[in-house]
């Protein structure tokens, strides 16, 4: 911890570096921590039942006094969605954050059922001044309003963060703040944080305008229903498509609780004004088809959002019936594209009509910046050193290849991991020292006692299933009461399989039966000692390596 005992400027991140997703970052000095964002990401495939990913907060819970606040750049899950953990894990005195972001986040706080009443909303010209920070921000062009970068001013220099950008010259929203970034850029901002999401794209990402004119030909030439998957966040999206709808005389029907949240809010808000086409799915049923747009959550291929459910038939409102168009305007998360891709298929053999984003049909575009847009941030804030970050690793490294092209030396550039320190002093940066850092599995109520050991063993029964051994045993003469009997779970068929099973309770028996004559029975030993016997027999029989679990029935007679 003497780390933490300098006149040196920290810089490290909880989360976000080599990953796409929970981005939470930290600026401290003497005994003030400043944190921007808090997000959460969602697990791999491998990491079964569990809910979410977590930063681990406990540098934060260590140093609880220096906490001063945590900056919000937008209101994306991978930014918002771990304050409700944070909350339940240190006190923070503030939480600024821009409007938008202050709505989903204080949904989220009452969901969890927690109180908190420290919220206070930002824009442009917000200045914030703590003991050794100086905080101002710039609007950035995103695929949700409200949008920010800040600048840190320091001891030891000026930090910026990007957040999450693009530049898009003809946007649905308002314009980048490009202005405010080149005249930020004029004061000899010592680091750059920048966002990497699309470092490995050429060129410029497609314009929102670009959409809504593929989006609007789509609805000129459709005759029967359009169902729509979008991102529910895209809130200048989901405007369009609703003001598409009232041009082409439609009823829009919302189906998907983050889709129902996103648009109340974005209403509340005042982004979306034509309210008085929305109806419910109940009044849908009664609209003719070439009136009706259905617009949906799943755009993931998510299994139980909307859009899953309608393609497989098991939706209660909704039924695909020919002539129905579907539309992804959306791109696939990394990780994503089996289960989209199943998702398609099934519509497909519903016969129904898809569209997905291609060049041919640009339905959909990035709120991220492809890599001429991540040269132009480079070039307005002309920093002296550079760290990308918000990013999987080749991410980080093709955007610290760019900065490279940009004119900054290489020596000058970080790569850094999650717990990784930069040192900033007096304008001279370098990296020195790490911070412990994992990640902290949610499941359900449960945050933070699901380890390894357990993902491990539910990736096993998944695989190989489970093998339960009962043995009722006489405690007062150290005796097995008759076979142990064996029942399984996802290991074979029980009727299928009775002789494989009545050889298993009797190589039970035997190894019971040889431990038992001991005079002292340890049944944790035991216990150890039939799952060492019968393991590599089970897989020499099967080929498969299930969990074998033990129970001992003690009964004194």
């Amino acid at each position: 911890m003497k780390i933490f005992n300098t006149n040196d400027t920290k810089i490290f991140a909880l989360g976000g570096l080599g990953e796409v997703g929970k981005n939470m970052y930290c600026v401290m000095h003497d005994n003030e921590i400043v944190i921007v964002d808090a997000g959460v990401m969602f697990p791999r495939d491998e990491l079964m039942g569990i809910d979410y990913v977590i930063p681990d907060f406990s540098i934060l819970k260590k140093n609880q006094e220096k906490v001063k606040a945590l900056i919000i750049t937008h209101g994306h899950e991978d930014h918002i969605g771990g304050i409700p953990f944070l909350l339940q894990t240190i006190k923070v005195p503030a939480i600024y954050a821009p409007k938008q972001a202050i709505s989903l986040i204080k949904r989220k706080i009452e969901e969890k059922g927690l109180k908190y009443s420290k919220l206070f909303a930002y824009n442009r010209k917000t200045k914030l001044k703590f003991k050794y920070f100086g905080i101002e921000f710039f609007n950035t062009t995103h695929s949700i309003p409200d949008s920010h970068g800040l600048a840190i001013s320091t001891p030891n220099g000026i930090i910026v963060m990007t957040g999450d950008f693009k530049f898009d010259w003809t946007p649905i929203g308002p314009m980048a703040d490009l202005h405010k970034m080149a005249e930020i850029g004029q004061k000899d901002v010592t680091l750059l944080l920048s966002d990497s999401t699309n470092a490995l794209v050429e060129g410029f990402s497609i314009s929102e305008s670009k959409v809504d004119e593929a989006l609007s030909d789509i609805f000129t030439r459709c005759e029967g229903r359009i169902i729509i998957a979008t991102f529910a966040s895209n809130i200048y999206r989901l405007k369009h498509i609703i003001e598409t709808c009232k041009q082409n005389n439609r009823k829009v029907a919302v189906f998907g609780r983050s889709m129902e949240n996103s648009l109340a809010i974005a209403i509340e808000g005042g982004y979306i004004e034509d309210t008085d086409i929305i109806v419910t799915p109940e009044e849908a049923n009664n609209i003719p088809n070439k009136e009706l747009t259905l617009l949906c959550t799943g755009s993931q291929g998510e299994p139980l959002a909307a859009l899953s459910r309608i393609a497989n038939g098991s939706h209660r409102q909704i039924k695909l019936i020919p002539g129905d168009v579907v539309v992804f305007s959306s791109s696939a998360i990394p990780g994503n594209g089996a289960s989209i891709a199943w998702t398609i298929n099934q519509l497909y053999l519903k016969g129904v009509e898809v569209y997905t984003n291609t060049s041919l049909s640009e339905i959909h575009t990035s709120g991220h910046g492809s890599q001429e847009e991540l040269k132009l941030m480079i070039r307005l804030i002309s920093p002296k050193y550079f760290m990308p970050y918000h990013g999987e690793y080749r991410m980080l490294k093709a955007h610290n290849d760019l900065a490279v092209e940009c004119g900054i030396p290489k020596n000058n550039t970080f790569i850094l991991e999650n717990g990784e320190i930069l040192l900033m002093n007096n304008g001279v940066v370098k990296k020195n020292g790490f911070i412990p850092s994992s990640d902290i599995y949610v499941d359900g109520s449960r945050i933070g006692d699901i380890g390894s050991i357990v993902i491990k063993d539910r990736i096993i029964m998944a695989n190989d299933g489970i093998i339960v051994i009962i043995s009722n045993v006489n405690v007062n003469n150290n005796e097995l009461i008759s076979h142990s009997h064996i029942t399984t779970r996802g290991f074979v068929l029980e009727n299928e399989n009775s002789e494989l099973l009545a050889e298993l309770e009797g190589l039970a028996d035997n190894i019971i039966i040889k431990n038992l004559k001991s005079k002292k029975i340890n049944y944790t030993n035991l216990k150890a000692q039939l799952i060492q016997e019968m393991a590599p027999y089970v897989h020499e029989k099967t080929g498969r390596k299930p969990i074998i679990l033990p129970v001992f029935m003690e009964i004194k007679k």
